[in-house]
């Protein structure tokens, strides 16, 4: 299972919708993956090291370092099909660039 995390400032609907695209469209595309939605502000580097990919609405100064793979999934929230595509598509690269089952 792929384990991504994403987080938007609240952590109560933005993140959570693109939490929900990405498990559906993934599943689709036939990958098992598990999302987890939280307020970018509890986003700590140990969290961090517990999941595959970091999904955030836009790339954030955390204050560390990532050391996971990043994918900006912000577009995913205008639900504009030719606007999600590339999200879509880019994070199925992600995930088969992990190399993991």
């Amino acid at each position: 299972m792929i384990k991504i995390l994403t987080a938007c400032g609240a952590g109560v609907n933005s993140s959570h919708q693109i939490k929900d695209a990405l498990e559906e469209e993934m599943k689709n595309r036939g990958f098992d993956v598990s999302c987890e939605a939280v307020m970018i502000k509890d986003v700590t580097e140990e969290m961090v090291s517990k999941f595959d990919i970091f999904a955030p609405i836009v790339k954030p100064d955390l204050g560390f370092e990532v050391a996971i793979p990043t994918v900006d999934c912000g577009p995913i929230l205008y639900r504009i099909p030719v606007m999600a595509q590339p999200v879509y598509d880019q994070m199925e690269e992600t995930i088969k660039g992990l190399n993991k089952k």
